[in-house]
């Protein structure tokens, strides 16, 4: 279900040093014009002229949509690292329609194949052609052929099973329009009489910038800087400064050598507040079978792949 990693067609496959990708400039100019528009959103708040409960909401949205990716899309989703109630499921899956990264079908999709063939050409956001590419440019250019080959490969069955899923597929664009436009933007315009340019600016361009950046994080920095105690030949890296902004993804090479493990890090992992929700939603009985790797097999692990900076004190003790 995971798309476990098939380390010789990982080999075979590479990364071609001459192939040239053809930009999608539709996506490109959205891009471009989102950042703008976000940068005068952050120019509103800076200079005073957001009311203090739009700025609240704006965090409150920040933190539920990076929820709704974070736990929903990756960790329930994606890995399967516990299960939730109906009543979680639904809730994540509208804070993920809110975070607008695409549907939860694709999303998952996309994440699945970058474990498979992670850091190769069949890769979505292949880390080894660059900060850029892997961070926003494999969205504003045409997928390698690569991609979409092996994309046919990822086991989706689960999700195709999900009532709750499909739904959200087969209705994605108004839900988007709705969740992630309508209701950020015009709850403050009703509850506390925002202007509404102010509003989407803020509450819609600025809080969609910045968890989209916050999540691009993870496929970028957390794939090029920072310690691998745990597999040493893989690119995915321990990164206090992106799991300080993700609420704990950026422990990389733990989750890449243990991806079903809930936590998604350990042994001095000390900032992970989706692991701190998720075990809290489990004392609530809205999550449960949280499933974790044994210290045990984590100790091996880094004593047969890792590059000896287990308990350096970069990563705390």
């Amino acid at each position: 279900m995971e798309g476990k990693i098939d380390e010789e067609n990982k080999e075979k496959l590479g990364t071609d040093p001459n192939f040239h990708r053809e930009i999608v400039w539709k996506n490109a100019i959205f891009f471009l014009l989102l950042h703008l528009v976000a940068l005068y959103g952050l120019y509103l708040i800076l200079t005073l002229q957001v009311k203090v409960l739009t700025i609240i909401w704006i965090a409150i949205l920040i933190v539920t949509t990076g929820e709704g990716i974070t736990m929903g899309a990756h960790r329930l989703y994606s890995h399967k690292s516990f299960k939730a109630t109906p009543f979680l499921r639904f809730l994540l899956i509208i804070f993920q329609t809110m975070a607008g990264e695409n549907c939860m079908y694709v999303w998952v999709r996309d994440h699945r194949q970058h474990h498979k063939f992670s850091d190769t050409d069949a890769d979505p956001h292949n880390a080894t052609r660059g900060f850029f590419f892997s961070h926003i440019g494999w969205l504003m250019s045409r997928k390698h052929p690569l991609v979409k080959e092996k994309g046919k490969s990822i086991d989706m069955s689960d999700l195709e099973a999900d009532p709750l899923v499909m739904w959200q597929k087969r209705h994605y664009k108004s839900l988007y329009f709705i969740a992630a436009f309508i209701v950020p933007v015009f709850l403050p315009v009703w509850a506390w009489k925002e202007n509404v340019w102010t509003s989407t600016f803020t509450a819609f361009a600025l809080r969609y910038a910045l968890v989209l950046n916050f999540t691009w994080l993870v496929n970028s920095a957390a794939h090029l800087w920072g310690n691998r105690p745990f597999d040493r030949n893989i690119l995915p890296a321990e990164n206090p400064y992106v799991s300080w902004i993700t609420g704990g993804e950026g422990w990389h090479n733990y989750h890449h050598a243990f991806p079903w493990d809930y936590k998604t890090s350990e042994f001095g992992a000390r900032f992970n507040c989706t692991r701190f929700f998720i075990e809290s939603l489990r004392t609530k009985g809205f999550a449960y079978d949280l499933r974790s790797a044994s210290e045990e097999m984590i100790e091996r692990r880094c004593r047969r792949t890792g590059d000896s900076t287990l308990f350096s004190t970069q990563m705390g003790g």
